[in-house]
Formats: structure tokens, C-alpha cells, sequence
């Protein structure tokens, strides 16, 4: 570890490089690294075997399980789950013998969402608020708003609530009561309860 950061708990086999920024309370657990000019917010986990960077941020409270690699490209908001193992690219055509650093593609994830163990997110693809990609998924195309994706290539089986309640037909989300609209064939918002 070559940096001090306060009210920041980092394993002492992990590896920060310099020029990092680390929010209070986020916790780095074992063998990772944080590659230069990254920035983590406040609050974040992330497992073992995690590597950040170079040039990535993530937002805050965001939980990224072990065996993730976030590089390039890859931009997460506030509040996004990555589950153990889950993948991004950042080229659509890799070749070892050829480099394409600058043909990386971004990737967006938005607020809240949650990506399941093993899946894979195909660079250029954002991803909705508040989305829930199944465990082994292929992501190939956009993901809206609180849908619910499984399969390969994945599909929309579904919606999903802020809360991680699967919506039935009418809507509401059955953790906490939330009502839900669809505003076009593929778009889903929450009603504001006033």
C-alpha cells in the first residue's frame, strides 16, 4: 500500500496506487488494486481480487464482489452492486498482437443498479437506473430502467422495483408498496406517492 487515507480500511496485501482518491468508510479487501487517477466515493466495498483503474470512477456505497476488473471506460454511479466475478470489456474485437487502447467503448452503470455473479456487460452498453442483470448473463445491447435481464444474450424478462422486488402486472413493488408506470413499450418510471 503506498497511500494513507483516513477513516478508510484497506487490507495491508492490497495495493493503492498514487494519485487515488478514497471516499470515508469504504473498505478494500484482499489483493486488490487501485490503479492510478481513480476515484472511489464514500461507503464502497470492494471484495477480494478487486482492480480499479486506472482513470475509473465509482460513485458512492457501491459494492463490487471478488474477481472484479474495472477498467477504462467503465463509469458506475451511486449505489451499483457487481457481483462476484462479473465482467466488462472495453474493445468489441480484442487481439492480443494488436493494441486498441483507443478504441475503448464506454460503459455506463447507473444508480442502484445490480449486476449478477458472472455476468458479462459487452462494452458501449449502458446500463438503466435501478436494472438487475441475472447471474451469467450476456448484456449486448443498452438496459433500461428497472428491467429485469437474464439469459444469453440477455433479454428483459421483466421489471424490477428500487427495493429488488420483482413487479407483477400491476406494478407495485411487493417489498414496499411503490407504484410503478410503463410509459412506453420498454420504458418503466416510479410514480411519486404525494
Amino acid at each position: 500500500m503506498s497511500c494513507i487515507f483516513k477513516n478508510v480500511y484497506i487490507h495491508e496485501s492490497s495495493y493503492i496506487d498514487s494519485d487515488v482518491n478514497i471516499g470515508t468508510g469504504t473498505k478494500i479487501w484482499h489483493f486488490s488494486h487501485i490503479l492510478q487517477n481513480s476515484n472511489i466515493g464514500k461507503d464502497c466495498s470492494l471484495g477480494q481480487n478487486v482492480c480499479i483503474g486506472p482513470n475509473v470512477n465509482i460513485g458512492n456505497s457501491v459494492k463490487i464482489q471478488n474477481n472484479v476488473s474495472i477498467y477504462e471506460g467503465v463509469f458506475i454511479e451511486d449505489g451499483v452492486f457487481c457481483g462476484p466475478s462479473c465482467v466488462f470489456t472495453n474493445v468489441n474485437n480484442p487481439r492480443s498482437e494488436i493494441v486498441r487502447k483507443h478504441e475503448y467503448r464506454k460503459t455506463l452503470v447507473k444508480r442502484g443498479a445490480s449486476i449478477g455473479a458472472n455476468a458479462t456487460i459487452i462494452c458501449g452498453n449502458n446500463l438503466g437506473e435501478y436494472c438487475f442483470i441475472g447471474a451469467g448473463a450476456l448484456v449486448t445491447k443498452d438496459v433500461p430502467p428497472f428491467a429485469l435481464m437474464a439469459g444469453v444474450p440477455a433479454k428483459r424478462i421483466g421489471w424490477i422495483s428500487k427495493a429488488g422486488g420483482r413487479l407483477g402486472d400491476d406494478l407495485i413493488c411487493p417489498i414496499e408498496g411503490t407504484k410503478y408506470k410503463l410509459i412506453e413499450q420498454d420504458s418503466l418510471v416510479e410514480i411519486n406517492n404525494e
